[in-house]
Protein backbone atom coordinates (compact mmCIF):
# COMPACT_ATOMS: atom_id res chain seq x y z
CA UNK A 1 0.00 0.00 0.00
CA UNK A 2 1.41 3.59 -0.81
CA UNK A 3 0.61 6.25 1.50
CA UNK A 4 0.98 9.92 1.33
CA UNK A 5 1.54 11.58 5.15
CA UNK A 6 1.94 15.66 5.13
CA UNK A 7 3.17 15.37 1.55
CA UNK A 8 4.44 18.64 0.53
CA UNK A 9 5.34 18.76 -3.39
CA UNK A 10 5.95 20.86 -6.42
CA UNK A 11 8.59 21.46 -9.12
CA UNK A 12 11.26 24.68 -10.13
CA UNK A 13 11.40 25.79 -6.71
CA UNK A 14 7.58 25.99 -6.25
CA UNK A 15 5.30 23.97 -3.88
CA UNK A 16 2.09 23.25 -5.20
CA UNK A 17 0.86 20.81 -2.91
CA UNK A 18 0.58 21.69 1.13
CA UNK A 19 0.75 18.90 3.60
CA UNK A 20 -1.38 15.87 1.86
CA UNK A 21 -2.48 12.98 3.76
CA UNK A 22 -3.91 10.06 1.47
CA UNK A 23 -3.95 6.47 1.44
CA UNK A 24 -3.99 3.74 -1.62
CA UNK A 25 -5.42 1.12 -0.45
CA UNK A 26 -5.67 -1.93 -1.78
CA UNK A 27 -8.99 -3.33 -3.37
CA UNK A 28 -10.19 0.05 -4.50
CA UNK A 29 -10.49 2.75 -7.29
CA UNK A 30 -9.45 6.14 -5.99
CA UNK A 31 -10.50 9.02 -7.91
CA UNK A 32 -8.31 12.46 -7.48
CA UNK A 33 -10.46 15.34 -8.35
CA UNK A 34 -10.00 19.02 -8.52
CA UNK A 35 -9.60 22.29 -10.86
CA UNK A 36 -6.88 22.38 -13.02
CA UNK A 37 -3.30 23.42 -11.63
CA UNK A 38 -4.25 22.14 -8.26
CA UNK A 39 -2.04 19.55 -7.58
CA UNK A 40 -3.10 16.66 -9.46
CA UNK A 41 -0.65 15.65 -11.32
CA UNK A 42 1.81 16.56 -9.28
CA UNK A 43 0.53 14.11 -6.35
CA UNK A 44 0.74 11.36 -8.76
CA UNK A 45 4.27 12.01 -9.74
CA UNK A 46 5.51 12.24 -6.03
CA UNK A 47 3.92 9.20 -5.05
CA UNK A 48 5.48 7.27 -8.03
CA UNK A 49 8.68 8.55 -7.05
CA UNK A 50 9.50 10.80 -10.11
CA UNK A 51 7.86 13.92 -8.70
CA UNK A 52 10.00 16.49 -5.75
CA UNK A 53 8.89 15.69 -1.80
CA UNK A 54 9.76 18.87 -0.52
CA UNK A 55 8.19 17.72 3.07
CA UNK A 56 6.57 14.76 4.90
CA UNK A 57 6.99 11.52 2.78
CA UNK A 58 6.11 8.68 0.82
CA UNK A 59 5.59 5.37 2.18
CA UNK A 60 5.60 2.20 0.15
CA UNK A 61 4.21 -0.97 2.34
CA UNK A 62 5.31 1.21 5.16
CA UNK A 63 9.01 2.15 3.64
CA UNK A 64 9.96 5.95 3.14
CA UNK A 65 10.41 5.90 -1.28
CA UNK A 66 13.28 7.41 -0.38
CA UNK A 67 14.57 4.66 0.44
CA UNK A 68 14.15 2.42 -2.23
CA UNK A 69 15.71 2.26 -5.82
CA UNK A 70 14.00 3.86 -9.01
CA UNK A 71 13.82 -0.39 -9.87
CA UNK A 72 12.18 -0.96 -6.69
CA UNK A 73 9.21 1.54 -6.64
CA UNK A 74 9.04 0.72 -10.65
CA UNK A 75 8.00 -3.14 -9.18
CA UNK A 76 5.37 -1.51 -7.06
CA UNK A 77 4.16 1.20 -8.56
CA UNK A 78 3.02 1.81 -12.31
CA UNK A 79 2.99 5.31 -13.55
CA UNK A 80 0.77 6.01 -16.69
CA UNK A 81 1.81 10.04 -17.35
CA UNK A 82 -1.19 12.58 -19.04
CA UNK A 83 1.71 13.61 -21.43
CA UNK A 84 3.65 10.88 -23.60
CA UNK A 85 5.30 10.11 -26.66
CA UNK A 86 5.30 9.04 -29.74
CA UNK A 87 8.04 6.01 -30.13
CA UNK A 88 8.68 4.79 -33.37
CA UNK A 89 7.81 1.17 -31.96
CA UNK A 90 4.69 -1.67 -31.95
CA UNK A 91 2.06 -1.18 -29.37
CA UNK A 92 3.02 -4.80 -28.66
CA UNK A 93 7.25 -3.93 -28.60
CA UNK A 94 6.43 -0.55 -26.08
CA UNK A 95 4.25 -2.57 -23.86
CA UNK A 96 7.34 -4.92 -23.30
CA UNK A 97 8.98 -1.82 -21.53
CA UNK A 98 6.64 -2.35 -18.82
CA UNK A 99 8.70 -5.82 -17.74
CA UNK A 100 11.86 -3.57 -17.33
CA UNK A 101 11.86 -3.38 -13.53
CA UNK A 102 12.23 -7.31 -13.67
CA UNK A 103 14.88 -7.29 -15.84
CA UNK A 104 18.62 -7.43 -15.61
CA UNK A 105 20.70 -5.74 -18.67
CA UNK A 106 21.36 -7.03 -21.00
CA UNK A 107 17.91 -7.04 -21.35
CA UNK A 108 16.77 -10.89 -22.15
CA UNK A 109 12.46 -11.11 -22.21
CA UNK A 110 11.29 -14.60 -20.74
CA UNK A 111 8.61 -16.55 -21.40
CA UNK A 112 6.30 -14.96 -18.66
CA UNK A 113 6.86 -11.12 -19.86
CA UNK A 114 5.62 -12.30 -23.27
CA UNK A 115 2.72 -13.89 -21.25
CA UNK A 116 2.41 -10.72 -19.28
CA UNK A 117 2.42 -8.30 -22.24
CA UNK A 118 -0.37 -10.68 -24.31
CA UNK A 119 -2.66 -10.38 -20.98
CA UNK A 120 -2.19 -6.56 -21.28
CA UNK A 121 -2.90 -6.23 -24.23
CA UNK A 122 -6.32 -8.17 -23.97
CA UNK A 123 -6.95 -6.05 -20.97
CA UNK A 124 -5.91 -2.74 -22.36
CA UNK A 125 -8.44 -3.62 -25.64
CA UNK A 126 -5.16 -3.07 -27.96
CA UNK A 127 -4.82 -6.38 -29.05
CA UNK A 128 -6.12 -4.87 -32.89
CA UNK A 129 -3.54 -2.43 -32.87
CA UNK A 130 -0.83 -4.84 -31.49
CA UNK A 131 1.62 -4.68 -34.37
CA UNK A 132 0.50 -1.20 -35.44
CA UNK A 133 3.46 1.86 -34.59
CA UNK A 134 2.66 4.62 -31.99
CA UNK A 135 2.93 7.26 -34.43
CA UNK A 136 0.39 5.78 -36.69
CA UNK A 137 -2.10 5.92 -34.38
CA UNK A 138 -5.42 8.07 -33.08
CA UNK A 139 -5.06 9.92 -29.51
CA UNK A 140 -7.38 7.28 -27.94
CA UNK A 141 -5.49 4.45 -30.07
CA UNK A 142 -2.32 5.85 -28.27
CA UNK A 143 -3.69 5.83 -24.74
CA UNK A 144 -4.76 2.10 -24.89
CA UNK A 145 -0.98 1.10 -26.08
CA UNK A 146 -0.23 2.97 -23.08
CA UNK A 147 -2.22 1.41 -20.29
CA UNK A 148 -1.30 -1.79 -21.76
CA UNK A 149 2.36 -0.84 -20.75
CA UNK A 150 1.28 0.12 -17.77
CA UNK A 151 -0.44 -3.27 -16.98
CA UNK A 152 2.14 -5.55 -18.28
CA UNK A 153 4.28 -3.75 -15.27
CA UNK A 154 1.84 -6.25 -13.30
CA UNK A 155 2.16 -4.27 -10.32
CA UNK A 156 0.20 -3.58 -6.70
CA UNK A 157 -1.00 0.04 -7.38
CA UNK A 158 -1.63 1.72 -10.57
CA UNK A 159 -1.78 5.26 -10.94
CA UNK A 160 -2.89 6.74 -14.37
CA UNK A 161 -3.32 10.57 -15.12
CA UNK A 162 -6.59 10.68 -17.40
CA UNK A 163 -6.54 7.75 -18.65
CA UNK A 164 -9.49 8.50 -20.65
CA UNK A 165 -8.31 11.37 -21.82
CA UNK A 166 -9.29 10.63 -26.32
CA UNK A 167 -11.11 7.55 -25.77
CA UNK A 168 -14.57 7.21 -27.27
CA UNK A 169 -17.67 6.24 -24.53
CA UNK A 170 -17.50 2.97 -24.92
CA UNK A 171 -13.68 2.95 -24.16
CA UNK A 172 -13.98 4.80 -20.97
CA UNK A 173 -16.79 2.49 -19.91
CA UNK A 174 -14.38 -0.43 -20.39
CA UNK A 175 -11.20 1.73 -18.45
CA UNK A 176 -13.50 2.20 -15.76
CA UNK A 177 -14.77 -1.59 -15.58
CA UNK A 178 -11.03 -3.16 -15.75
CA UNK A 179 -9.68 -0.41 -12.89
CA UNK A 180 -12.61 -1.83 -10.75
CA UNK A 181 -11.73 -5.64 -12.35
CA UNK A 182 -7.99 -4.76 -11.19
CA UNK A 183 -9.76 -3.44 -7.66
CA UNK A 184 -11.46 -6.55 -7.20
CA UNK A 185 -7.85 -8.61 -8.02
CA UNK A 186 -6.47 -6.81 -4.67
CA UNK A 187 -4.71 -4.03 -6.29
CA UNK A 188 -4.79 -0.43 -5.78
CA UNK A 189 -5.96 1.91 -8.63
CA UNK A 190 -5.43 5.74 -8.80
CA UNK A 191 -6.69 7.90 -11.20
CA UNK A 192 -7.01 11.31 -12.28
CA UNK A 193 -9.97 12.42 -13.80
CA UNK A 194 -11.73 15.33 -15.07
CA UNK A 195 -15.13 13.72 -16.15
CA UNK A 196 -16.63 14.25 -12.07
CA UNK A 197 -19.82 12.62 -13.29
CA UNK A 198 -17.92 9.51 -14.69
CA UNK A 199 -16.13 9.20 -11.26
CA UNK A 200 -19.18 9.48 -8.76
CA UNK A 201 -21.08 6.60 -10.81
CA UNK A 202 -17.43 4.31 -11.02
CA UNK A 203 -15.40 5.31 -8.23
CA UNK A 204 -15.01 3.49 -4.73
CA UNK A 205 -14.00 6.52 -3.16
CA UNK A 206 -13.06 10.26 -4.13
CA UNK A 207 -10.04 12.49 -2.80
CA UNK A 208 -11.18 16.34 -4.04
CA UNK A 209 -8.01 18.83 -3.61
CA UNK A 210 -8.09 22.44 -4.31
CA UNK A 211 -5.52 24.89 -4.29
CA UNK A 212 -2.87 22.07 -3.27
CA UNK A 213 -4.91 21.22 -0.22
CA UNK A 214 -7.16 18.27 0.60
CA UNK A 215 -10.92 19.68 0.98
CA UNK A 216 -12.12 15.91 1.57
CA UNK A 217 -12.20 12.17 0.79
CA UNK A 218 -14.75 9.82 0.90
CA UNK A 219 -17.17 7.68 -0.82
CA UNK A 220 -19.42 9.10 -3.85
CA UNK A 221 -22.23 9.66 -1.39
CA UNK A 222 -20.21 11.31 1.46
CA UNK A 223 -18.61 13.55 -1.15
CA UNK A 224 -21.70 14.60 -2.70
CA UNK A 225 -23.63 15.19 0.41
CA UNK A 226 -20.74 17.24 1.37
CA UNK A 227 -20.97 19.59 -1.21
CA UNK A 228 -17.63 19.72 -1.86
CA UNK A 229 -17.78 19.32 -5.21
CA UNK A 230 -19.31 22.62 -5.14
CA UNK A 231 -16.99 24.81 -3.58
CA UNK A 232 -13.70 23.61 -5.70
CA UNK A 233 -15.71 24.10 -9.05
CA UNK A 234 -17.63 26.82 -8.36
CA UNK A 235 -20.49 24.64 -10.31
CA UNK A 236 -24.14 22.95 -8.93
CA UNK A 237 -23.72 19.45 -9.02
CA UNK A 238 -26.88 17.27 -8.51
CA UNK A 239 -28.43 13.93 -9.30
CA UNK A 240 -30.67 12.09 -10.31
CA UNK A 241 -32.28 8.78 -9.32
CA UNK A 242 -32.51 6.10 -12.57
CA UNK A 243 -33.38 2.55 -12.43
CA UNK A 244 -29.03 1.97 -13.03
CA UNK A 245 -29.12 3.76 -10.16
CA UNK A 246 -27.88 7.48 -9.39
CA UNK A 247 -27.04 9.55 -12.42
CA UNK A 248 -24.76 12.73 -11.64
CA UNK A 249 -24.78 16.50 -13.98
CA UNK A 250 -24.06 19.86 -13.57
CA UNK A 251 -26.90 22.19 -13.01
Amino acid sequence: MIELRELRSGYAGREVLHGISLQFRPGEVLVIAGPNGCGKSTLLRAAAGIGEVSGGEVLIDGVSSAALSARQIAQKCAYMPQDRPAPSLSVRRMALHGRFPYLSYPRRYRAEDFAAVETALERARALDIADRAIPELSGGQRQRAYLAMALAQETETLLMDEPTAFLDISHQLAVMEMASSLARDGRAVVMVLHDLCLALRRADRLAVISGGVLLAQGTPEEIYASGVIDEAFQARLRRAETPDGPQYYFA
